[in-house]
């Protein structure tokens, strides 16, 4: 049985966007269910800017006629939309599935808020529930970022694309796949794997995430960070 589709979700983030903002637009199919939501806006008369992740959200947005700036002229953000591969239940995230988590990440960073769209199947009780933590490295690191995992309990395989090459984000870097379990803490595990010469980024997206708005079949609940 398929993913129901993310519109609900995408509808009810745009209640989080307001008239002149800037906006991270993230990557992954429940992003640019966002991004083609923010496109009719936009049709329709919203002026807002947005930042992409990726060059595939980019496209997306060019073509739905969103205006684009870069994070540099940019600056600060208003507030970034994003998917998530795992939700744990205190809005910690796991993101990298797609292969853009550095830039996903730097957005995010650069953001005043945020916001993450998923399906209830990406709810789990710890981060690492689904075995699979997203590491981007420089390719002269590899083997070095490999040795260093697997001392940590986390062997990584290098990530092929569908022709069996490497897959390489858009920064022109690998991304290694790091076997996990139950994630005991999160932002150590991030920390160590950080320290590692020539690791780029982590998919761990710890206290990031303003909200998390999930989508059951077409009922959709916003779950919001304590605080926020």
């Amino acid at each position: 049985m398929s993913d129901p589709a993310p519109e609900a979700s995408a509808q009810a983030a745009l209640e989080f966007v307001e008239e002149g903002q800037t906006l991270g637009l993230g990557t992954g199919r429940a992003a640019e269910a966002f991004v083609r939501a923010l496109g009719e806006r936009v049709a329709g008369g919203l002026r807002v800017r947005g930042v992409p992740t990726s060059e595939r959200t980019e496209a997306l947005a060019r073509d739905l006629q969103i205006p684009l700036i870069t994070l540099a002229a940019a600056g600060r953000l208003d507030v970034t939309f994003d998917g998530a591969d795992e939700v744990d239940p205190n809005l910690d995230v796991i993101k990298g599935y797609g292969g853009a988590l550095v830039r996903e990440k730097v957005v995010a960073a650069s953001s005043d808020r945020l916001v993450i769209l998923v399906g209830a199947e990406k709810l789990v009780p710890h981060l690492g529930a689904r075995g699979r933590l997203p590491v981007e490295v420089i390719p002269f690191a590899e083997s070095l970022a490999r040795a260093r995992l697997a001392e940590f309990g986390c062997p990584a395989e290098r990530r092929s694309d569908s022709g069996g090459a490497p897959f390489m984000t858009d920064n022109g870097n690998l991304v290694l796949d790091a076997q996990v379990s139950a994630i005991a803490n999160p932002g150590d595990l991030d920390a160590r794997i950080l320290a590692i010469p020539g690791v780029l980024g982590t998919g761990l997206f710890v206290g990031m995430a303003s909200a998390v708005i999930v989508q059951d079949g077409e009922a959709v609940d916003v779950r919001k960070r304590e605080g926020v």
